[in-house]
């Protein structure tokens, strides 16, 4: 059978292959005569069946759309993982190009993460497929015709947000000039500017305690002058989730809790470790006053809105619980149908070692507990550590960058398709 697909009866077919079985199915069981349908040969039914296969074939067969976003994802938080998201929403595959210590400390400054650090943040995102290691920070013609050849990229992403490069250009212009570029909404974030006021004393040790940190004045770090744009809505949260899928009646589901504050590689790792244990894992993120309250007025540095969205992009994770409670109960175990409860050995504090309240009491008590072994030793206290060993140039950085932010806002326009 010759088959002309730009025509609109073969389109139809194509599209609609179970109609025109039912159609051919019918002229052939009712025997009517091929002089009916003007002389055109009504094919046997394993003919037909064998046909509507090519077109099936066709139909499923399609070139996948790979698209390519870079960056530094340097202290990675949810406005990255959203941007990552609307990326992955405008093709099928996803490559990210996570950008060389090198390049980062020629353009902007010594990052706070290494590249090993960023590379586990990066591969830990659900939307993303594959990852470009030690990418450029500038998209030359020699690198765009890399990502088109050898990484079979069909679009370069950014949000936007104008990324220029040192001399003022667009670091996105090659991109553009050829057709091959698609632009998403920038989502609002904010690190680097929460921890502007930290202080830590000297000879504090990596796993913080509350006394070892202050703040310069009286407001503490959570309430720093500094104004979060992020806005949490439901449909956020929607877009986050893994489709409402919860666990089957007999998954063994794995809980894990904390406060997830400047979500790390440390944190992957774990609730990878965690994942494995079981078949579901649902983490609880602690709310604000209760990681104050364990840890000290100057945290914690994300909110709970932020920090829960940071979790809920981990490929690992599949459910959590926003503003869980310090102990966990038995109503908590029943509810959720937890089997296991975990804990990571390196932790910001572990009070429940030091006569205070336990929140693991119950757990232990039944049996379901287990310490679980932490992959890498990164808290949120130790990465603060090394924003205030480099603070000044991070503070040079972020003057120079509030300049472009003030721009944005002022002249910043709708952008469909978030």
């Amino acid at each position: 059978m010759e088959v002309n697909n730009s025509g609109c009866i073969w389109d139809g077919i194509c599209y609609c292959p179970h109609l025109f079985a039912g159609i051919m199915l019918t002229a052939a069981l009712l025997g009517l005569s091929t002089n009916y349908f003007g002389g055109i040969n009504v094919p046997s039914l394993p003919c037909i069946l064998s046909d509507l296969r090519i077109f099936q074939r066709k139909k499923c067969g399609k070139k996948r759309i790979r698209v390519y976003m870079d960056g530094c994802f340097d202290l990675m938080h949810y406005g990255h993982a959203n941007a990552l998201r609307q990326a992955k929403a405008l093709g099928d595959e996803l490559v990210v190009g996570v950008i060389s210590d090198e390049e980062i400390i020629a353009n902007k400054g010594p990052p706070v993460l290494s590249m090993e650090e960023r590379l586990v943040l990066v591969s830990g995102l659900k939307w993303v497929d594959d990852v470009i290691t030690n990418a450029p920070y500038a998209i030359t013609e020699e690198f765009m015709n890399r990502l088109f050849n050898e990484y079979k990229i069909d679009y370069i992403i950014h949000g936007d947000d104008p990324c220029l490069l040192p001399d003022g250009t667009d670091a996105y212009a090659l991109a553009k000039r050829a057709g091959r570029y698609k632009q998403i909404k920038r989502t609002e974030g904010r690190i680097l500017a929460s921890v502007k006021d930290m202080k830590i004393k000297e000879g504090s040790d990596l796993h913080g305690e509350p006394n070892n940190i202050n703040t310069q004045g009286e407001e503490s770090l959570a309430r720093s002058n500094h104004i979060s744009h992020f806005l949490p809505t439901s449909r956020r949260i929607v877009q986050f989730s893994n489709g409402g899928k919860g666990p089957g009646p007999d998954a063994r589901v794995v809980y894990i809790d904390g406060a997830f504050d400047l979500f790390h590689a440390g944190h992957v790792e774990i609730l990878k470790r965690a994942k494995q244990l079981g078949d579901f894992l649902l983490v609880g993120i602690h709310c604000d006053q209760t990681v104050s309250e364990q840890r000290g007025a100057s945290y914690p540095i994300m909110h709970l809105h932020e920090r829960s969205l940071s979790v809920l992009a981990c490929r690992y994770v599949d459910e959590i619980i926003i503003g869980a409670p310090w102990e966990v109960t038995m109503d908590m175990i029943t509810t959720f149908n937890i089997s296991l409860v975990v804990h990571g050995t390196v932790a910001e504090s572990n009070y429940f070692l030091k006569g205070k309240t336990d929140p693991y009491k119950v757990p232990k008590n039944t049996g379901i507990f287990q310490m679980l072994e932490s992959p890498k030793d990164i808290t949120t206290t130790s990465v603060v550590q090394r924003i205030i060993a480099n603070h000044g140039i991070y503070m040079k950085r972020n003057t120079k960058k509030e300049a472009s932010e003030k721009r944005y806002y002022a002249e910043k326009k709708y952008v469909c398709g978030d």
